[in-house]
């Protein structure tokens, strides 16, 4: 059994950008504990009003499977365990688990600690020891140990034993600057296991890219204990990433850790945490990105629609995910046949549509467009070559003013005029902008005939030059997203002219959202 020691609340948030309130770290612990996480670390009782707050009202939480640890280091050098403010800071919080940082590099025990090596020592046996006396569970994180090995074997090992002896539920050896590789992370953890005396844990940073591997490595060589973060966050280039150490631990590796079940939530759970933290998913990230089963070439594509899995590592339903077909101008036949039965349409049985479907998307690619982020666009694409898309209106034309107003703002006011259910309607609206303009112009005219329309935001806008060698009279591609509370969805437009461009992704988005379904 492979224990799993989440540390995104505490280590996590020492990521450059990454703040969370109290109510985020709640939220937070609610979903890992659905996700079957032994351990969660709440943050350093210590440390900041915040996480008092936090371990305050954590305890009320009604937790099936993880344990909230409290974080914290040994007692200080010249004060007894039971006298230390920090130790009884880890108790107070009164956590059915806590862990300790200790130092393990000779280097930081004379210089950064000023104490001496025997000191050192006798500070993780007493701290541990007092924290069980109490009893909690007990971590000791052996900070830098991989260093300290390499400079000093002997002392290193020394201080992994004084934890276990004092009766540590596991010591937690820890590649603190994140710099060694992965042969070295073997070699070590392999030699030093049988000579420590308690569970090995492994405490992973990406500084050399080398986090999951090195973590990988790590339990194969005898750990059983494992840390890490959700999508890696962490200072610097971030910790070890358990979205992808827990799919390799269990699917890979065939470790009992968390449940097939509970598995299937990571996707889930990875979303929501970078929801949550205010940070944008990497879609590319293993597993759990939403391109991590994505195909765009033809050939993987078709290959992977006559046999299932052909260019997939795994079954992505297993941690959650979807595959997808990725229409672009790399796309075959089989690619536009597999994608169009994503979005609901049957292209099978008119081949001349699908040879004109297929050379319009590469033609518009071939002048910017990208369908990847754009399926609503590419929907609505393939409904009008199939003649199943009917526009809900008609434009006759739009304009758009800017003014710059005496006290300081910048307005701008955009008049639309179209035709809806054989009607002519003139609307204007204003805005922090032409698009914000366009759409709230648009929602004026139209509104009365769609109801639903009240439910459809804009939530994103992306725009990039295309030709910036070609300066203001360059190509410009808009990308837009939407979402109606239940689903979001990609448009795109592109024009030598930005207002242009928008309002294409605009028209499109709307339409969208208002026929999806139908």
């Amino acid at each position: 059994m492979i224990t799993i020691y989440d540390t995104t609340l505490r280590d996590g948030t020492q990521r450059e950008g990454m703040s969370l309130s109290v109510e985020d770290k709640l939220r937070i612990v609610r979903r890992l504990d659905d996700l079957g996480v032994h351990f969660v670390e709440g943050g350093f009782p210590g440390s900041n009003p915040k996480d008092i707050e936090f371990f305050e009202r954590v305890r009320s939480l009604d937790l099936r499977t993880a344990v909230v640890s409290a974080f914290g280091s040994t007692r200080r050098k010249d004060v007894a365990a039971a006298d230390d403010p920090g130790l009884a800071a880890l108790l107070a919080t009164g956590c059915d688990a806590v862990c300790i940082v200790g130092k393990s590099w000779d280097l930081h025990v004379t210089e950064a600690l000023g104490a001496t090596l025997e000191q050192n020592l006798a500070m993780v046996s007493e701290s541990v020891a007092h924290l069980k006396a109490a009893g909690r569970t007990v971590f000791l994180d052996a900070e830098h140990f991989f260093d300290g090995y390499t400079a000093n074997p002997g002392y290193a090992l020394a201080v992994c034993r004084a934890a276990a002896d004092a009766g540590a539920d596991a010591v937690v050896l820890c590649d603190t600057n994140g710099g060694t590789l992965p042969q070295d992370v073997s070699r070590v953890v392999a030699t030093i296991a049988p000579m420590v005396g308690a569970p090995l844990g492994i405490h992973t940073h990406n500084d050399a890219g080398c986090a999951v591997a090195n973590a990988l490595l790590a339990v194969e060589a005898g750990c059983t204990h494992v840390q890490g973060t959700i999508n890696g966050y962490g200072e610097r280039t971030g910790n070890a990433d358990l979205t992808a150490i827990l799919p390799a631990l269990a699917l890979k590796m065939g470790l009992e850790c968390i449940s097939r079940d509970q598995l299937h939530l990571l996707t889930e759970v990875s979303h929501f945490v970078a929801e949550i933290a205010n940070l944008s998913p990497y879609a590319q990230q293993p597993y759990v990105g939403t391109s991590a089963f994505a195909h765009k070439g033809g050939l993987h594509a078709s290959a992977n629609d006559r046999l299932a899995g052909a260019y997939e590592h795994i079954d992505p339903a297993a941690v959650g995910n979807l595959a997808r077909v990725v229409v672009s101008e790399l796309a075959g036949r089989a690619s536009l046949l597999m994608k169009a039965k994503e979005l609901g349409i049957d292209l099978s049985a008119d081949p001349a549509v699908i040879g004109d479907v297929l050379e319009t998307v590469k033609e518009l690619e071939h002048h910017g467009y990208t369908f990847e982020a754009a399926d609503a666009s590419l929907e609505i694409l393939m409904r009008k070559r199939t003649g199943s898309y009917s526009p809900l209106f008609t434009l006759e034309s739009f304009r758009c003013i800017m003014e710059k107003r005496e006290d300081g703002r910048v307005m701008t006011e955009a008049t639309i005029k179209l035709f809806c259910e054989g009607e002519r309607f003139v609307a204007t609206g204003e805005g922090n902008g032409p698009v914000n303009a366009l759409d709230r112009a648009l929602r004026l005219a139209i509104g009365r005939f769609y109801p639903a329309l009240e439910r459809i935001e804009l939530t994103d806008f992306k725009v990039r030059v295309l030709d910036e060698k070609k300066g203001t009279g360059a190509v410009t591609r808009v990308l837009i997203v939407s979402d109606d509370g239940t689903e979001s969805w990609g448009t795109v437009g592109v024009s030598e002219n930005i207002i242009e461009a928008s309002w294409e992704a605009l028209v499109d988005s709307i339409e969208y959202g208002l026929t999806r379904g139908r």
